[in-house]
């Protein structure tokens, strides 16, 4: 079953990321319908901007650990694609991890 480490953008622009192995959209959905108690609850609705799959959950779960510590200038580049601008924002430079 994939699993999918996903960003999204909140009511006032804040970024959320978070690991499911539903559908995205249905998460989405969840999310928008205040499904979650958490940080996304208050800052309704969210829209999608990033998503990546992965073959096992524990993949996606140490990718979300690791954007979770990123700059929002991380973040942005990610969301937009821009794998050099985020290359350059990184500190030791490693890659982000791919999907197995």
């Amino acid at each position: 079953m994939p699993a999918y480490v996903y960003i999204v953008r909140c009511r006032g622009g804040a970024y959320y990321t978070g690991t499911t192995r539903t559908s995205l959209e249905q998460r989405v959905a969840e999310h928008n319908a205040g499904v979650y108690g958490g940080y996304t609850n208050r800052r309704r609705p969210v829209e999608l901007v990033f998503a990546q799959e992965f073959a096992k959950i524990e993949d996606a779960i140490a990718a979300e650990r690791q954007i979770k510590g990123w700059s929002r200038a991380k973040k942005e580049a990610l969301i937009a694609g821009d794998l050099a601008r985020l290359a350059g924002l990184s500190r030791n430079r490693t890659d982000f991890p791919t999907a197995s």
